[in-house]
Order: structure tokens, then sequence, then C-alpha cells
């Protein structure tokens, strides 16, 4: 059985905080949740960098010292490992993707506003009158696409996202730390917030539309935190069903959610306000569905994420739960 995996595992890092448990607290409980997932490629989200010595921010050279950690013992210590990068080829100071995979990678790319130009947007709410000018609007997370050699499979494009959240975006002068000054100055933050989930989306949208113009057949797999739930426009967006292009013609390039054989009552990978929410996915094309047996979330362990903040108190586990989709092709070994 091929076991693909999405995991946000919620700003992974080693710096001490008194409001959140140190590293040495997470390794066993999320070595446990990566283990139970016997996954051979795994999709993890908000992956920190840490600096290496000697050097800062402004002088970034970094490495993921800290998913090392994580995957020290366990059978993904021998992966290949992907992540995103920043224009210094190093990974980024908060928020990587991360790939890893016991097959080999043939290539990865990354993707931000490659396939979508830079938005202009003039800022209606915002104090400063500088800000009234339109300005380049654009996503702070890259789109991460490797393609690896699968047995029985072939080529697989492996699609990592994280969309941007739903908490709104800052507006100069519109905020105190947590505190909104106005009404309008927060809805302006959650439209900008809508604007670039909504684009990012499009823009994998359009790559999964540029792997099919080269191949037809292309097996493809997207996975990641849509920050979005099903029926929404992020996850229509990158989903491309007949239903809203009304097109048959473009049946072969929809991709289907491998949430959809999971019971509504255990189809959640995220806690809020006592509401579970689908906010991870994966989504197959196609050609990956006569394979496809089941979808698992692992959301036993789950904690309320909204409650944390009443006293700033943080948990060893993530706060979004690993969503596992299972395949059967026969894994040699």
């Amino acid at each position: 059985m091929l076991n693909i995996a999405t995991f946000n595992i919620e700003n992974l890092d080693d710096k001490p905080s008194s409001s959140k448990p140190s590293l040495a607290e997470r390794i066993p409980v999320l070595q446990a949740a990566l283990n139970r997932m016997d996954a051979q490629i795994i999709c993890l989200q908000e992956v920190h960098g840490q600096e290496l010595p000697g050097h800062t921010t402004r002088d970034p050279e970094r490495d993921l010292a800290a998913l090392g950690s994580v995957l020290a013992g366990t059978p993904y210590e021998t992966f290949e490992r992907v992540s995103t990068l920043t224009s210094d080829n190093v990974p980024y100071n908060e928020r990587n993707l991360v790939i890893l995979s016991a097959f080999p990678v043939l290539s990865f790319e990354q993707y931000r506003n490659d396939h979508i130009d830079k938005l202009l947007y003039r800022r209606v709410t915002a104090t400063d009158p500088k800000e009234g000018e339109a300005k380049a609007l654009r996503w702070e997370r890259p789109i991460l696409h490797a393609q690896i050699q699968v047995p029985v499979l072939g080529k697989v494009h492996v699609i990592n996202l994280h969309l941007k959240s739903r908490l709104a975006t800052n507006v100069p002068g519109q905020r105190d730390g947590y505190l909104w000054r106005s009404a309008a100055g927060w809805a302006e933050g959650s439209f900008l917030s809508s604007i670039k989930r909504v684009g990012q989306a499009l823009e994998t949208r359009v790559l999964i539309d540029s792997i099919f113009d080269q191949e037809p057949d292309a097996r493809i797999l997207v996975c990641g935190d849509f920050n979005a739930e099903p029926g929404e426009v992020p996850v229509e967006t990158i989903g491309g069903r007949v239903e809203n292009t009304n097109n048959p013609a473009l049946r072969s390039r929809s991709l289907v959610s491998c949430s959809r054989n999971i019971p509504d009552s255990v189809r959640f990978s995220h806690y809020h306000h006592g509401h579970g929410n689908l906010l991870d996915h994966v989504l197959m094309s196609q050609s990956m569905l006569p394979y496809f047996r089941y979808g698992q979330i692992h959301n036993e362990n789950l904690h309320d994420e909204s409650l944390p903040f009443m006293s700033d108190l943080k948990y060893p586990e993530a706060d979004h739960a690993p969503f596992i989709a299972a395949f059967d092709v026969p894994i040699p070994g």
C-alpha cells in the first residue's frame, strides 16, 4: 500500500518560549504521529528554518535542524527531502514547505507570482496618506512542486501548498497589536487575505493545467493546508470540477478529493470553537483514482485551536491533524 500524507506540523522550531512546549517535548509526540502515518511521501507545512552559528536573518545561512531532530530515529530520516528556498538558496526563516519521499525526487520547483503577476491594490481604510497609492500585493508563501519516481505509477507530480490563513492581513494604522481600530479595517484585512488565498489557488490551478498541457494523463497529487473547506472557492479553484466549468471535455483535468469517502462525523482536520473543519486536503488527478482505496484523518488527539489563545498556551501536538491517502500500489521491500 502506498500512503501519501499531508501534515501542518505547526510552527516547528527550536527556539525556547514560555508560551509553547520545547522542541524536546514536541519530538516524541510528533514522531508518534509521523510513524503512525506509515507514509512513503509526506507534505509538511510550517517547518521553520534555524540560523547557523555566526549568521543572522540579515546574513542568512540556515537549515532545517528542528525537522532533522524530529525525523532522527524514524524511517523518514533517510527519505529524500526538498523544501522551499529563499533567493539566497536557503530555507525561509518561517513556514517552509517540505516534501519527504522514500522514492527518487526527479526535480522540484517553487512558484510565487510566477504564473500570475503581482496584483495592484489601493487600501481604502489605511490612515497613512502614502497607503492611498496602489501597491503590489503578493502572497507570502510559494507553491512547492516535486516530480517523484514512484514504483508502478512512474512519475508523479506532488504539489505542496499552504494557502493564506483566514487571519486578516494587516492594514497600516488599523491595528494595535491584536486589536482592530475599526470593523471596516478588519473587513479590508480579511478581504486582502481572501485575495491572497484565492490567488495562490489560481496559480496552483494554472500550474496544474500547464502540467496537463505537457502530459494529458499526468498523475498529480495536490496536498496541503488550504485554509479552506470543501465547496469554498480555493478548493473549487484547484479542483476544476466539471460542475463549475460546465465542460465535460475538461473532466480528465479535474481533481478528486480523497476526503470524499471519509464519514462526515470524522471528516475534519482542524478544530475551532467546538467545530471541526476540513482545512487540509489531498486532491488527486483522474489517473490516480483507479489506485485510490481510502482517506484517513488522524484527528483523535486534535485540540480546540481557539482555546489556547485565551491564555496563549500551546500544546506539543500540532493544531492540524495528518491526512493520509492510501493507494493500492505495491511498494518494494
